[in-house]
């Protein structure tokens, strides 16, 4: 089956007791055993539901994947993704990643004893040169939240299979219908899947997939202890979300091409970065380990704080709020939002300014939010 057909069909078979053709939503917290020590095929939604079951089954066959788990966030799935790891143990991860990502290794991690170096992820051969004998994962985000630079899987894969480290991908992003990137040599695959897996902002989520199944068997067991799991409910609305990703994803990046564009041209919109861009400086990387360019626009606002507080004041229909990926259009202030963990030495060295802008493109009119924005500038000084 292909990418489009296996969202709506791989893991939701009709259901065997009623025929319903949706998965059900199995709220119950727990499953009756046919004897002592005879368990169902679930025991405690703790640790299996089946309606979590199908979302996994499902995601894990749209990432290329054998093997997918639910979590009860985004963040929740980094912290799993990272839990293999051991007091002594080193990682080198790509300097930009979603400050929430930052914020927890160096506040969670780091105190329990893991170190992390982070190298500039646009080059590769960065990963090679800080590999040490400590070193034990690679931790890459591509695109990068927000100023969307992009990591080249393959390259980095080379590196990390040649010295027998773990690679990690966080694909939330562009999600797993314009990039996979276990087919690309990652060892394992994070996702919010709050944002595009779920798209219509209601769901807090994450996930895993991996194809290793030492990996999975000891992700299997965190999941279980630590007991970050989804309710049956969110897992049913992901589910959902998984059946329209194909077509939303092709209208989330037709709409955000053109707002690229014109944002291009504009006098009051400078270094506007969207991979699918001729200017993106990794536009051909981009073509050839992607399979489309996702909906994050980031352009920077000539004046600075002054003139993004004028320009959020403005827009009308783009919602100026915290997350990404829903089929609405939003507009973040990475320098106070997403990366305010963040000192100001930390983000200027990965160039967040206080004038950074990050649009998440939904699939409204792409007329109405082309106008909405010039409507806005036409204000803004500079």
């Amino acid at each position: 089956m292909k990418f489009a057909t296996k969202a709506i069909r791989e893991g939701q078979q009709p259901d065997p007791t009623t025929g319903a053709v949706i998965v059900p939503i199995y709220q119950t917290a727990n499953f009756a055993f046919k004897g002592v020590g005879k368990p169902n095929l679930f025991e405690y939604s703790r640790s299996g539901n089946p309606t979590r079951s199908a979302f996994e089954k499902c995601l894990a066959s749209l990432e290329e994947a054998k093997y997918g788990l639910a979590f009860s966030s985004g963040m929740a799935a980094v912290d799993a993704a990272i839990s293999i790891l051991r007091h002594g143990d080193h990682v080198i991860s790509s300097e930009n990643i979603y400050g929430g990502t930052f914020r927890l290794f160096e506040n969670v991690a780091v105190p329990r004893g893991i170190r992390f170096t982070y190298v500039d992820g646009t080059r590769p051969e960065a990963f090679a040169e800080a590999i040490c004998k400590e070193t034990k994962l690679v931790w890459i985000e591509t695109p990068a939240n927000p100023l969307l630079q992009l990591v080249d899987v393959k390259a980095v894969s080379e590196i990390t299979r040649k010295h027998k480290l773990i690679l990690v991908a966080d694909n939330t992003f562009p999600s797993p219908c314009f990039q996979r990137p276990l087919t690309q040599g990652a060892d394992v695959v994070v996702h919010s899947t709050t944002k595009y897996i779920s798209g219509h902002s209601d769901v807090i989520e994450g996930a895993i997939v991996t194809n290793n199944e030492q990996i999975y068997t000891n992700y299997v067991f965190y999941q279980n202890a630590v007991g970050a799991v989804p309710g049956p409910f969110d897992c049913w609305l992901s589910l959902r979300g998984l059946k329209t990703l194909a077509v939303r994803m092709k209208k989330h990046e037709e709409n955000a091409l053109k707002v690229a564009q014109w944002l291009s041209s504009h006098p009051k919109a400078a270094n506007v970065i969207y991979p699918g861009l001729e200017s993106h400086p990794q536009h051909m990387l981009a073509k050839s380990q992607m399979d489309g360019f996702g909906a994050i626009v980031t352009f920077q606002l000539r004046g600075g704080m002054k003139a993004v507080e004028k320009f959020v004041d403005g827009l009308e229909i783009f919602l100026f709020a915290e997350s990404l990926g829903g089929v609405e259009s939003l507009v973040c202030h990475p320098w106070s939002m997403s990366h305010g963990a963040m000192s100001r030495e930390e983000k200027g060295k990965i160039k967040i300014t206080d004038g950074t802008i990050r649009l998440s493109i939904g699939i409204e009119d792409v007329d109405d939010l082309i106008g909405d924005i010039d409507k806005t500038l036409i204000g803004v000084d500079i």
